[in-house]
């Protein structure tokens, strides 16, 4: 197979589907050889300057020996994706961001970059021509006061108590998200101890400060006046409240925030398996006293050195997260698409890796929701058994039930959908993480500047949960599909498309939701659909490719703006519309035709562009695998269903 030629230059006389063939076998080799020998596949996630640079500033807090060769590496890399306005973006090609580009300057004068150094100069000039340090977010605000180099008077107060208040009580850590709470509980204890960074080389950046202060800026969508103004007065009572709690009832406040981490603190993998809460849980042990090799603190720190990627070419990042389970879910409904022997056999050891991991012992936080239900979900990395997510496990079910006539994948099955069905949200929708996770007014608290406190329904989770259901055979009029279909229903956009909370943007929300309707049943002549195919047509680029840049997120989207193709949302939007029957299309053979033309050499593809979402408006990722894999499933579909008599999508993705 590897010795199949590259023919995209030479095409003309080749039927498209031939052309496809090709493309498939050529894209299946190449996924294969970089699956993992027990079956698993894992792509890098990359996310922007500020977990890279925060991981330089945390060995810096912690007084660790420094590694040199290490922070020559990261160096470089943060150099490289500095953007030409002088800043750093938050995802490529974007604009400058104030607080990534603040905590990437803080990383690189710390690795002992001359501030007088154009790259320093030029990234200090757009920092006070943003505001200054004072514009930056909360979490940015809190990285400086733990050094010193801004002030904890800047930062929102949440004061640790707010571990032992009853669940009943408005603001309460169960109401947020996962993220938030693994997030916030170690910081909590931070901010009551308030400890300074050990700084050996005692870098600080008060240059980057104007003397102007200023209030935290919401990005959430949903901010209500007299919601903020309630809380902006909490926060003032509770500033002037600071060291008046009473002692011993704060001993109990951080034993309990202790408790909390230790309790998740998930081995090697991290609490929360993400970058943010693992780095705090560090820290939080530190500032408590806990030696190095204390063995919670080792693990914690550990985890941390488990997200960095040493590339051959010099440079060296740290990740937010890995993504196996999505990953290797993924990529085995790609190679069950392809089809053949050998693929099929690589999915199938890729579907017996996932199988173990199923979460089945343990009630997670999900659980303060949904009590009744059995656990039985997919978490997003190799463990996070408190915090498994509905997205990965519908796919995770969807890509068993394909290969079902391997057998041994019954009863994984009928506890993941037990499990998924469990956890529907009284709207009708699903969440990632939780069931009704809704309190919209906490996104306006002060310290949820970041407007991603919760995790509500969204469609693309949704979707994808009809999918699996559908595709297990739940019928469109059972009271749970009918709820879910109408809650898809009525998030559909006026122009037709579904918003994408979990990939950029409204192409990857509404591939979701046309499979998902696909699946149940749903006709390609119903308005809904139809709709759908419009706006995926109408914005198609005239190089026969989609593209959707994460500017899509802004509060003020007016709607689809054009931007570069990209091979993910090229392969979203092809299945998509061959979801919705539309296989014989003319935009459905331009874009397979764009895939074939940008094939590399090696069999896949890549692409600069993010076009994963982590949070909107503040943090995207771009997921290394989406271009090879997604790519390969679109050619690899359209050929099948131009082979076949039908046209209809069988499988829910």
């Amino acid at each position: 197979m590897d010795a199949i030629p590259d023919i995209s230059a030479a095409h003309s006389a080749i039927d498209l589907v031939d052309r496809a063939d090709l493309g498939v076998v050529r894209a299946a080799a190449a996924l294969g050889r970089a699956q993992k020998p027990d079956g698993h596949w894992v792509f890098e996630l990359e996310a922007d300057a500020t977990i890279p640079a925060e991981y330089v500033l945390l060995r810096h807090h912690l007084g660790e020996p420094v590694d040199a060769d290490l922070e020559a590496r990261i160096g470089r890399y943060l150099r490289r994706i500095q953007g030409a306005h002088g800043g750093w973006p938050l995802f490529h090609d974007g604009a400058m961001d104030v607080s990534a580009t603040v905590k990437a300057y803080f990383a690189l004068k710390m690795i002992g970059d001359d501030p007088a150094a154009p790259h320093m100069a030029r990234a200090r000039e757009a920092v006070l021509a943003a505001g200054g340090a004072e514009a930056v977010n909360v979490f940015t605000r809190i990285q400086l006061a733990l050094y010193d180099a801004g002030p904890w008077g800047a930062v929102p107060t949440m004061p640790v108590e707010i571990i032992l208040l009853p669940r009943w009580f408005p603001v309460h850590l169960s109401r947020m998200s996962y993220w938030a709470r693994t997030v916030i509980v170690p910081l909590l204890v931070l901010a009551a101890l308030k400890p300074v960074a050990r700084n050996p080389r005692g870098v600080r950046v008060d240059e980057l400060f104007t003397g102007r202060p200023q209030a935290p800026k919401s990005k959430a969508a949903d901010v209500k006046w007299i919601w903020s103004k309630g809380f902006g007065a909490l926060d003032r009572v509770l500033k002037a409240a600071d060291g008046l709690w009473p002692k011993k009832q704060r001993q109990r406040a951080i034993e309990a925030c202790v408790a909390f981490v230790t309790e998740r603190l998930n081995g090697e993998d991290g609490l929360g398996a993400i970058y943010p809460a693992m780095a705090n849980s560090v820290m939080m042990f530190d500032a408590l006293g806990y030696s190095e090799d204390h063995p919670a603190r080792a693990a914690a720190r550990r985890s941390v050195e488990k997200l960095l990627v040493l590339r051959d070419d010099g440079e060296a990042y740290c990740q937010p997260c890995v993504s196996p389970v999505w990953d290797t879910a993924l990529a085995a409904h790609a190679m069950l698409e392809a089809g053949g022997d050998e693929a099929e056999a690589r999915a199938g050891a890729a579907l017996d890796w996932l199988k173990p991991l199923q979460v089945l012992d343990l009630k997670g936080d999900w659980a303060d929701q949904r009590p009744e239900v059995r656990p039985g979900g997919w978490a997003f990395q190799y463990a996070n058994p408190h915090y498994p997510d509905l997205d990965d496990t519908a796919v995770v079910v969807m890509a068993m039930d394909r290969a079902a006539r391997r057998g041994g994948y019954d009863a994984a099955i009928a506890r993941g959908e037990e499990w998924t069905a469990g956890l529907q949200s009284r709207n009708g929708g699903w969440g990632a993480f939780d069931a009704d996770n809704t309190h919209h007014y906490l996104n306006n608290i002060p310290f949820a500047d970041h407007g991603a406190l919760l995790d509500p329904p969204t469609a693309d989770v949704s979707a994808r949960c009809v999918s699996m259901l559908a595709q297990r055979g739940e019928p469109a009029d059972s009271a749970r599909m009918r709820a879910a279909l109408g809650y898809l229903e009525r998030e559909q956009m006026a122009d037709g498309s579904w918003f994408g909370r979990w990939g950029v943007n409204y192409i990857y929300g509404t591939w979701s939701a046309l499979c998902a309707l696909n699946a149940a049943g749903v006709e390609p002549s119903a308005p809904t659909v139809a709709k759908a195919v419009a706006w995926l047509t109408a914005i198609q680029n005239p190089d026969g490719g989609w593209g959707e840049d994460c500017e899509s997120y802004a509060l003020d989207y007016a709607g689809y703006r054009p931007a570069p193709s990209t091979a993910s949302q090229t392969a979203w939007a092809l299945l998509g519309l061959m979801a919705a029957g539309e296989v014989d299309a003319p935009a459905v053979e331009r874009g397979v035709a764009w895939l074939l033309d940008r094939q590399s050499p090696d069999g896949l593809w890549s692409e600069a562009h993010y076009t994963g979402g982590g949070f909107p408006r503040v943090f995207y990722l771009n997921y290394h695998g989406y271009p090879k894999y997604f790519s390969l499933w679109a050619l690899a579909r359209f050929r099948n269903l131009k082979r076949s008599n039908a046209r209809r999508v069988a499988w829910g993705m």
